[in-house]
C-alpha cells in the first residue's frame, strides 16, 4: 500500500464543484489518502469539459458526481466518497458540508465563489475554506501562489487573470491551481488544522 499521512486518513474534506478545479483536487486528495471526500455538484459532463476536467469521452452525459466517484474508486479503495448531487446555495451549504474539516471552493464564477466563502465562514464555526481566484489562460505558472488570508481562509491564484475572450480556462494553469489547492489542504490537515503562512500572508493578497 502506498504511503499516506496518518492525519489525512482521519480528514473529512468537502469539494464544492467538480469541474476543472474540483475534479483535479479530488484526484490529488484521493492519492494523498484522504479519509472522506464530500463531493458536491449538480452538473453533468459535456464535451467542452474535457479540455481541463478529469473525465472521459464515454462519460459525457453522466452526472459529474457519479463519474468522479467511478474514476476515484479506480485509484483507491481507502477513501470514502460521499455524493451530493445538488446545486449549492447559502441554505444547504452548512448541511452538505456539516462533517467537513476543510472545504475546497472549486467554482468557476466569481459570485459563486463569494457565496461559498461567505456562507461557510459565517455559518460554520470551525471549517477552513481553501479558495481560488485568478487562473485563466496559459503561462506564468509561477504567478499562482498560495496565501493565508486569515486563520480560516486560504486563497490560491494570481488574483487577477479572469476568463475573457481569447483567455479561456486551460488544463495546464487550472491544474497548477488545483494542485496548489490540494497541497494547501494537505498541509493544513497535517499541521493540526492550523493555517500556516505558506510563504505569504493577507498583507500580500
Amino acid at each position: 500500500m502506498p504511503y499516506v499521512f496518518y492525519e489525512m486518513k482521519k480528514a473529512v474534506i468537502g469539494i464544492a464543484g467538480l469541474g476543472g478545479l474540483g475534479s483535479n483536487v479530488a484526484t490529488a486528495l484521493t492519492r494523498l489518502g484522504a479519509g472522506k471526500l464530500i463531493l458536491a455538484d449538480f452538473d453533468i459532463i459535456e464535451e467542452s469539459n474535457l479540455n481541463r476536467q478529469q473525465y472521459f469521452l464515454d462519460q459525457i452525459g453522466r452526472p459529474k458526481v457519479e463519474a468522479t466517484i467511478a474514476n476515484l474508486s479506480r485509484i483507491s479503495g481507502n477513501t470514502e466518497f460521499v455524493p451530493k448531487q445538488v446545486r449549492l446555495d447559502p441554505q444547504n451549504i452548512p448541511q452538505v458540508f456539516a462533517e467537513a474539516d476543510v472545504i475546497a471552493e472549486c467554482f468557476d464564477l466569481p459570485d459563486q465563489k463569494q457565496m461559498l466563502i461567505e456562507t461557510a465562514l459565517a455559518e460554520m464555526d470551525r471549517v477552513i475554506v481553501v479558495s481560488v481566484s485568478g487562473l485563466a489562460g496559459v503561462g506564468k505558472s509561477n504567478s499562482i501562489v498560495t496565501r493565508r488570508i486569515n486563520d480560516r481562509h486560504v486563497l490560491i491564484g494570481d488574483g487577477e487573470s479572469g476568463v475573457r475572450p481569447g483567455v479561456p480556462l486551460a488544463a495546464s494553469r487550472v491544474g497548477v491551481a488545483a494542485y496548489h489547492q490540494a497541497n494547501a489542504i494537505a498541509e493544513i490537515i497535517i499541521n493540526g488544522m492550523k493555517v500556516p503562512e505558506f510563504g505569504g500572508s493577507d498583507a500580500d493578497a
